[in-house]
């Protein structure tokens, strides 16, 4: 049945061919001959490799080759430089292959979903016109760094993994507007996360989270899952306040922060480059506003998502980080933040 498909295909030159479900264990090598071809359907077969004729299809722009039996990434998909679409959903992937991520440079769309891969390698970053990348259960337990390099990526997708964190650099996927990481184990989120300014939608459900990023209702969500975590609930208890202690660092630093808005004094900053990087790492206090290096009080302010977003959530209420830098703020009055009692 495949070879008469395939014939056919050839005597009409096609540009499509659809050879899913036919319990494939090889693709006839006549495949490589429909030079015209942009769009090639193998799922649902028992595929483990591709033959070294496909190559020769430079017009190739969709390859669907989920529901096979691939543990690693066909050596020849390094010569179809025009993919854009790639499925290898539910193979046995257990690796990704370095030299031929670097080689689809167009591709757009990636589905990864339901193998075994339990990392990713950094040349992922090589997919320089990545928009959607899905990667739901999988094993990973964490993701490199580089792959926020990946400036185009719209949606990315990463459910029912074991990933415990997210890289920093997370923030520099300006351009995603969808982020799935439910039904992982993560158990703080960055606070780089809020500079996702493009973010419509945020799944975080069914992990470890207690708390969210201070600056969380920055973002422009109009969907929010975080349902199933372990958030703090307002549970008021008595605490014993302490006398404040500065440290010499902290207290020049938050001088300085200060003296930043004279203009001579920052031009003056900028040959001191160490000083310039501790300083990159200071906080805003949620009460007075004001500049502060170290962490002094962790509180929480429990926010109502449709009142202050307009979105509804299964969860409707939700604690979210905020810093305060001093008992005096702390003690200020019309606030609603609460200090975080340690166990």
């Amino acid at each position: 049945m495949a070879d008469w498909l395939v014939l056919r295909a050839l005597r009409g030159n096609a540009k499509q061919l659809d050879l899913s479900g036919k319990k494939l264990r090889r693709v006839p090598k006549a495949v490589g001959r429909l030079f015209e071809l942009n769009r090639l359907q193998l799922k649902n077969n028992q595929l483990n490799d591709l033959p070294t004729e496909l190559q020769a299809l430079n017009n190739l722009t969709e390859l669907n080759l989920g529901n096979n039996s691939f543990k690693e990434l066909p050596e020849v998909l390094k010569y179809l430089r025009q993919l854009k679409k790639l499925h290898l959903f539910s193979n046995k992937l257990e690796t990704l292959s370095p030299s031929v991520l670097e080689c689809l440079a167009n591709l757009v769309f990636l589905n990864l979903n339901n193998n075994k891969l339990t990392t990713l390698p950094e040349e992922i970053h090589s997919l320089t016109q990545l928009k959607y990348l899905t990667l739901n259960n999988n094993q990973l337990e964490s993701i490199p760094s580089k792959l926020c390099r990946l400036q185009k990526l719209c949606e990315l997708c990463l459910a029912y993994n074991t990933l415990q964190s997210l890289p920093h650099n997370i923030g520099y996927l300006t351009n995603l507007k969808k982020l799935v990481l439910s039904r992982n184990q993560i158990q703080v989120l960055p606070e780089e996360l809020c500079m996702l300014r493009n973010l419509k939608v945020l799944d975080v459900a069914g992990n470890q989270l207690h708390i969210f990023p201070s600056k969380l209702l920055e973002l422009k969500l109009e969907e929010f899952y975080c349902e199933q975590n372990p958030l703090l609930e307002k549970n008021l208890i008595l605490s014993t306040q302490q006398n404040e202690v500065l440290t010499l660092q902290e207290i020049t630093a938050r001088y300085i922060m200060n003296e930043r808005k004279d203009v001579s004094f920052n031009d003056t900053l900028k040959y001191y480059p160490e000083a310039r990087k501790i300083l990159g790492h200071a906080s805003l206090c949620a009460v007075c506003k004001q500049s502060f290096l170290n962490t002094w009080l962790e509180c929480v302010s429990f926010v109502d998502l449709k009142k202050k977003i307009g979105i509804t959530s299964p969860v409707q209420v939700v604690p979210v980080r905020a810093l305060l830098c001093s008992y005096k703020c702390f003690n200020e009055a019309d606030h609603e933040f609460y200090g975080i009692a340690v166990p």
